[in-house]
């Protein structure tokens, strides 16, 4: 997506009126209604007192009104109506990987628009983090639609030159930016392919704990699966590596589907372990579609 006029309007500004209609209008009222208030009662206004509960945060204990009653007492706090959101927007090489114009960065960037746009007309501030493997862009939490157009300006610049020493993305320290800028309660919501290394588990185990965390899973059917084309030249988009393989080698397509098998397996339990939901949107999905199964989700893991 580049940033360019055309009969008025610059490139976000289109690919956001073709979203209202295909996406948005089916999604309005469901999506930041669905996620507003997540965690209840832990807003910053005290409401009152009442007795603990074993199921109870024991932070919330409040010690002096416990010794004067006798009995332990939690200290209750009106609900928060509006949440802060922060969007995690991965941009390493690996996106870029799909056909032309539906590729992952084109799914990435209607996500981030259509999300940032329902959030921010909901009354939340929504905030972007654009990760490159190391290089952070950041858009602190706003609202309204200019500020939705320029966090798709700043999708739509471009990346610049491949570095010369490429690696594969480092997605803790991706979580552990996004960390450093929630400094209060937010929504995190991290949209990447989740190819990459790093510890990522770790980082996103001490980030679920401060924040409710969903992860975005955009995939292609070229992340999965290898086609019969005879002898090729494959590249890494991460890293850049080449090598010359059979893709007509049965030996090779079997290792190659194990390997994808126990990468998806290794994401999906690092995942449950974390306590965050992963939803998985093919590049081939109808957005609309795919966000509803991820509001109907979030509700059903929540009842």
């Amino acid at each position: 997506m580049t940033a360019y006029h055309t009969a008025g309007r610059t490139a976000p500004e289109r690919l956001l009126l073709r979203l209202e209609w295909r996406v948005i209008r089916r999604l309005d009222g469901r999506l930041a209604g669905g996620y507003r208030t997540a965690r209840r009662g832990t807003g910053t206004d005290l409401a009152g007192l009442r007795e603990y509960a074993a199921s109870d945060d024991a932070r919330h204990i409040d010690w002096n009104a416990t010794a004067r009653l006798g009995e332990p007492q939690l200290r209750v706090f009106n609900e928060d109506r509006e949440v802060t959101v922060w969007l995690v927007l991965d941009r390493s090489a690996s996106m870029t990987v799909g056909p032309p114009g539906r590729g992952k960065h084109d799914v990435l960037a209607e996500l981030a628009l259509v999300l940032a746009r329902l959030f921010s007309r909901g009354g939340n501030r929504v905030g972007a983090l654009l990760y490159d493997n190391g290089a952070v862009r950041t858009i602190a939490p706003g609202t309204g639609l200019a500020h939705v157009l320029r966090i798709g300006a700043e999708l739509g610049r471009d990346r610049g030159p491949a570095p010369r020493h490429r690696g594969t993305t480092d997605l803790a320290a991706m979580l552990d930016a996004v960390a450093r800028l929630a400094t209060r309660r937010a929504l995190i919501i991290v949209i990447s392919d989740f190819i990459g290394d790093g510890d990522w588990e770790r980082s996103l185990r001490r980030l679920a704990p401060r924040h409710e965390v969903a992860a975005l899973r955009v995939t292609d059917a070229a992340d999965d699966e290898l086609p019969d084309a005879g002898l090729v030249v494959l590249e890494d988009t991460e890293t850049g590596e080449q090598l010359v393989i059979d893709t007509g080698d049965p030996l090779l397509r079997a290792r190659l589907r194990a390997e994808v098998e126990d990468r998806d397996a290794s994401l999906e339990a690092g995942m449950r372990r974390a306590g965050v939901p992963v939803h998985r949107i093919p590049t081939t999905a109808d957005l609309a579609t795919a966000l509803i199964d991820v509001i109907v989700s979030t509700k059903r893991r929540r009842g």
